[in-house]
């Protein structure tokens, strides 16, 4: 049974609602949010009846889609998923959907030739192999990294389509250090990864300065149909992390010339996979490569220096390498032995 695009969205919908423990969801709080939906992301405002979502119901709870969806309610009113880990998004395809994507694996395959769409290969190939394994219950053919408890992805559609649409957001936040979520509004601007972990940059309402807001510490999204969305002039976000490692910026931050040396065993691994879009190499001979890569000086940069051990030497700048100096004899304290007073055994009479 092939399921149109406005039925995957409202399922999509209701199974998020169900997952949310902490709020008690009655029909109509379902059909409030669909309708939501709906509209932010397909502009239908005349929202979605009864009749559809209670439908969309028993078809979840159908095997007809194989969901098998354990739907309940509670005091005869509010509605929930009677297991809090179930998700229709980890329940197996049907084959006619398995043939669907099937069709949109080849026609992508088919323009892999163009070169604006280079990047796509790597996404063709993990998701030609996640649908054979699928399929066959076989072995995977290739790996990708992967971390199966990062938290927050399933706020990367909602976030695209509220960065392309220009859409502000209710976003409930808390950081590593925050003590309680905050609540703000928030204009979003671009998303970003940086090593498996997403970001999105936004300025909070009310702030002229940009953040960096980790996808993993949102409690919490929606966007604000009434509210006017405010752009950040003065900046190509195209270019805004063109010249730094990870994510960590403001935009008073210029980059530095950082020139480091790297013994010969390692030099090939730097040579071959560089640090830096900007890197150069200014000398290379019997005792490795000498580069140069003009980058911000942030955290993410000290740590992939510090990756490399004692292979790696920062020539400049010297703040740069006085810190990392720093940062060495402080991790060097960590594995030194602890002193313990010695225990005298107390005096006894003969």
């Amino acid at each position: 049974m092939a399921v149109n695009k406005l039925a995957l969205i409202r399922y999509k919908a209701i199974n998020d609602c169900l997952r949310n423990r902490r709020r008690k969801w009655t029909l109509e709080d379902l059909i409030d949010k669909v309708s939501e939906i709906l509209y932010e992301l397909e502009g239908i405002e005349n929202g979605v009846s009864k009749r559809t979502i209670q439908a969309d119901i028993q078809l979840m709870r159908s095997d007809k889609l194989g969901y098998n969806a354990p739907i309940v309610i509670r005091d005869k009113k509010y509605y929930t998923y009677e297991d809090a880990d179930y998700s229709i998004t980890t329940s197996p395809m049907n084959d006619a959907d398995m043939e669907k994507l099937r069709e949109v694996v080849g026609l992508l395959k088919a323009f892999s030739g163009f070169a604006y769409l280079d990047e796509m290969s790597v996404l063709v190939a993990k998701l030609e192999n996640n649908l054979n394994q699928s399929a066959t219950h076989g072995q995977s053919c290739i790996q990708f990294e992967n971390n199966t408890q990062l938290k927050g992805l399933e706020h990367i559609n909602p976030l695209y389509q509220a960065v392309f649409g220009q859409k502000p957001l209710l976003i409930e936040y808390q950081s590593f250090k925050a003590a309680q979520p905050q609540m703000n509004i928030y204009y979003p601007y671009l998303l970003k990864e940086y090593r498996n972990r997403w970001f999105l940059l936004c300025r909070r309402k009310g702030s002229g300065s940009l953040l960096n807001l980790a996808l993993d510490r949102m409690l919490s999204i929606r966007q604000i149909l009434n509210e006017p969305f405010e752009a950040y002039t003065g900046i190509d976000f195209e270019r805004y992390f063109s010249d730094l490692i990870g994510v960590t910026k403001s935009e008073k931050d210029r980059p530095h010339k950082v020139i480091l040396q790297i013994n010969k065993a390692n030099a090939p691994y730097v040579l071959t996979k560089p640090l830096h879009p900007s890197q150069q190499v200014l000398k290379e001979d019997e005792n490795g490569v000498m580069i140069r890569i003009d980058v911000i000086l942030n955290f993410e940069l000290e740590r992939e220096i510090l990756g490399f051990g004692e292979f790696m030497k920062v020539l400049a700048p010297r703040f740069l390498a006085s810190r990392l100096r720093k940062r060495m004899k402080e991790s060097l304290n960590n594995y030194e032995p602890k002193q313990v007073p010695l225990q005298h055994e107390p005096e006894t009479e003969n």
